[in-house]
């Protein structure tokens, strides 16, 4: 499979690609779903808190503090703005225990990471919540490998092409890998770089976009382990 011979940069995104993240979301909604059972059906609560969170997320931005905003939000609509204090306490407690969570690279991360390094800068391009995404960084032990690290609110194209031009004004000597089509690799084939997909088992809804088989330069990994591979490194 033919990629680059010569990158100028290969940016990682963070959650997901390098370690677990939408699973704790995912027990989190679980716990939300139950402590709102009495009031709503499970199904129901899914779509209003998808529906708050896609609303807010242009007020919040991304992260665990915008997603515990978006439950309390729909916490009140569901029960007709009755939800007991203690229903809401235990929200907020939820959150804490997120932003506490411990970190837990993927399998296979680390010896990935090591094995390219060197070929070019590596750096990491994630958004969030800078507090919890630089704590997440550090937690993980792997900025060690990275170059520079940049936590973004957005994932667009004038933002990559913003954190890129630093290295190369040359987008096709451009190497990103992420695990959300939408994020990670849309908009940076939009600037002619080379998108490497490696998908996460669980997937935000407010991610959920088709991959482009098509696209000449995106590809599909089912790994990081798989990556070194690419670069003559397996």
């Amino acid at each position: 499979m033919p990629l680059l011979q010569s990158p100028a940069v290969i940016a990682f995104d963070a959650d997901d690609t390098l370690w677990h993240n939408e699973s704790f979301f995912k027990l989190t909604e679980a716990r939300f779903a139950e402590l709102l059972a009495p009031y709503c059906e499970k199904n129901r609560i899914e779509e209003r808190l998808v529906a708050a969170e896609r609303r807010n997320v242009h007020h919040y931005g991304y992260g665990i503090k915008g997603f515990i905003l978006s439950m309390i939000e729909t916490a009140i609509e569901v029960t007709d703005s009755k939800v007991p204090a203690t229903v809401i306490g235990e929200i907020l407690a939820a959150g804490q225990d997120m932003l506490g969570h411990p970190v837990e690279p993927l399998v296979g991360v680390r010896e990935a990471l090591a094995a390219i390094r060197g070929i070019a800068p590596l750096i990491l391009i994630t958004k969030g919540d800078l507090f919890d995404q630089e704590r997440k960084i550090a937690a993980s032990g792997l900025q060690k490998h990275f170059t520079a690290v940049d936590v973004v609110s957005e994932k667009s194209p004038e933002v990559y092409a913003r954190v890129f031009a630093r290295y190369t004004d040359d987008m096709s000597k451009v190497i990103m890998i992420g695990n959300s089509v939408r994020s990670d690799i849309l908009p940076v084939l939009e600037l002619g770089a080379t998108a490497i997909h490696v998908p996460y088992p669980l997937l935000w809804a407010l991610e959920a976009a088709d991959f482009p088989d098509d696209h000449p330069k995106a590809i599909q990994l089912k790994s990081l382990t798989d990556l070194p591979a690419l670069f003559g490194r397996a």
